[in-house]
């Protein structure tokens, strides 16, 4: 048996978006139009787009169509995004199991043993995101080709 598990895509599809609303931004970046490059349902644009706003990355008024980045792209580092779409909370990007057997010797020790390690590693993992901004992975994007979506 393998078993798989993930952090929640919400970091990259936010990343998309922002992306995305920049370099349409000539265009309309309406929740249809940014689901259509993500190839998900609106309805999730719509939630993550309010996370973002909420972290005051995008401005977005309700009954209009569009969407438009509220700061500089220079100035949104990608631990920005991770913020703002609640991947995790402080130190808890990797979790200890509950409720070891503390009558084994590595049930009683175990927590204590990789939790640090746990937390470095997150602390490590923000630092690199926080050196990132939107603008490099806009650059980047934007040499690769034309927008045709």
């Amino acid at each position: 048996m393998v078993l798989k598990m993930s952090l929640s895509s919400r970091f990259a599809v936010g990343i998309h978006i922002l992306a995305l609303i920049e370099l349409n931004k000539e265009g309309t970046s309406s929740s249809e139009f940014l689901a259509s490059s993500v190839n998900t349902n609106p309805v999730v644009i719509r939630k993550l787009m309010g996370m973002l706003k909420k972290a005051g990355l995008v401005e977005v008024h309700p009954g209009i169509a569009g969407a438009k980045l509220a700061k500089k792209l220079s100035d949104i580092s990608l631990f920005d995004v991770y913020k703002a779409v609640n991947i995790v909370q402080e130190n808890e990007l990797f979790s200890v199991h509950d409720n070891p057997n503390p009558n084994c010797l590595v049930g009683r020790n175990i927590q204590n043993t990789i939790e640090p390690l746990f937390v470095a590693a997150q602390v490590a993992m923000e630092k690199v995101l926080e050196g990132v901004t939107l603008e490099d992975v806009v650059k980047d994007i934007a040499d690769k080709g034309n927008m045709n979506c």
